[in-house]
């Protein structure tokens, strides 16, 4: 019942908001860039802060209906808990008139979890130039009714048309970094200029450790002391682009970049183990991207611990045993399992392959095995859903690292308890 209500009310409240935001913008007058598609926006959004610095304006951990209106009325949700909406809701209008921004750019990172919301935010942003990172299948639960209506044939195509809102109404620039079939068929709505860069031939060599990875771009180096998978090459040729419109020098070595919590973040966890944390965020494109990352990483003893993919409704049993076949493209020597998805779907297909797999439904669990069948040195990856960065918490040699973790606030605290963590 509740999350029913949640849910026919969604657009209702975040419309309060965007009134007053939408009265502040008009006040402010950036030039606003919007980064959108279904992976990498974050990472995108840091490599553009790297080179922009505080000549820009960012939203950081807001790209929601709500969390964009709220950046833009400098309002802010500390525990994510209820009792902080009445507040807010007061709020809004008296932040209108508050001191203005003094940068003149402004980068969105800008999602689309729910139909609608792609129209919802485009038409209140509108924004000069659009970077649309890829599209594929995430929050696809939250479309199947839109599949059910017969508005589209599948659900890729559903998503698709949702973030091409963003691209439909863009005033200048919009740049493709990895396109499918169902992302060109949106570009048909874009009304200026389009740079798609998956259509060039851009010549990439790539190698990763540990202690971070190299790009050679058209013979162009670009280094990272992170981990980042080798897809992100778009990336960093969708900011050179973004460079080159707004008439700013690149910084080819990325001096200033810093990865989000939860985009595999290398830690040194307990018996001299090496803990690479990549569980903010799970579909199957990201699971493979990162998969195929560890997979380059040089070590004796590799484990996988992998979770669920949440919210992939009707297709979450195709979308699992896919994720089995990524994983058996690679010699891992150990595979852990978390959650009742993979555990019903990804772990049958490993078995019939004769892999070193172990499966749980709780994370609490997880940690129990981990904790009593590390023997010391093993590097392992950690990517999925069901608060593994709890998981993580525990096996942290230095527990000041805990503050990098992601999802800190409160109301995450409360539900990893619940779990057991």
């Amino acid at each position: 019942m509740y999350q029913s209500l949640k849910k026919s009310l969604y657009f209702f409240v975040a419309g309060y908001f965007r009134f007053f935001a939408s009265i502040r913008l008009s006040l402010w007058k950036p030039r606003i860039i919007v980064i959108t598609g279904s992976s990498g926006k974050t990472t995108l959004l840091h490599l553009i802060e790297s080179q922009l610095g505080d000549k820009a304006r960012y939203t950081h951990e807001a790209n929601s209906s709500f969390g964009i209106p709220f950046d833009i009325l400098n309002l802010h949700r500390k525990n994510l808990l209820l009792y902080e909406w009445p507040l807010l809701i007061f709020l809004a209008p008296v932040k209108v008139f508050s001191k203005l921004p003094k940068e003149e750019l402004y980068i969105v990172e800008a999602d689309c979890d729910r139909p609608h919301e792609g129209k919802f935010l485009s038409e209140f942003l509108k924004p000069e130039v659009t970077l649309w990172t890829n599209v594929s299948r995430t929050h696809s639960m939250n479309f199947e009714g839109e599949v059910k209506k017969g508005r589209f044939k599948i659900v890729d195509e559903a998503i698709a048309y949702e973030f091409g809102y963003y691209a439909r109404n863009t005033k200048n620039l919009v740049i493709i970094g990895d396109s499918s079939k169902n992302l060109e068929n949106q570009l048909s709505r874009v009304k200026c200029t389009i740079e798609n860069i998956s259509s060039k031939n851009n010549k990439v060599e790539y190698s990763v450790d540990v202690d971070g990875c190299i790009f050679v771009i058209d013979d162009k180096r670009y280094s990272f002391n992170y981990l980042l998978p080798k897809k992100t090459s778009t990336l960093i040729l969708t900011c050179r682009l973004l460079m080159d419109y707004l008439g700013e020098r690149l910084d080819a070595k990325f001096r200033n970049f810093k990865l989000a919590p939860g985009r595999s973040s290398v830690f040194t966890g307990i018996q001299n183990t090496t803990l690479i944390d990549s569980s903010y965020n799970a579909n199957l494109d990201s699971m493979t991207e990162i998969i195929e990352m560890f997979s380059k990483i040089e070590a004796k003893e590799k484990w996988v611990v992998l979770g669920d993919m949440i919210e992939q409704g009707t297709w979450e049993e195709e979308e699992h045993k896919k994720l089995a076949e990524v994983v058996l493209k690679h010699n891992f020597q150990k595979v852990i399992l978390m959650g009742p998805r993979v555990s019903k779907y990804t772990k049958p297909v490993l078995l019939e392959n004769n892999i070193n797999i172990v499966s749980f439904v709780s994370p609490k669990e997880v940690l129990s095995y981990l904790e009593n069948n590390i023997k010391g040195g093993e590097v392992i990856l950690f990517k999925g859903a069901r608060f593994l960065e709890g998981v993580i918490e525990h096996l942290l040699k230095n527990k000041e690292d805990v503050k990098k973790l992601a999802r800190r606030e409160r109301v995450w605290q409360i539900r990893r308890e619940r779990w057991g963590l």
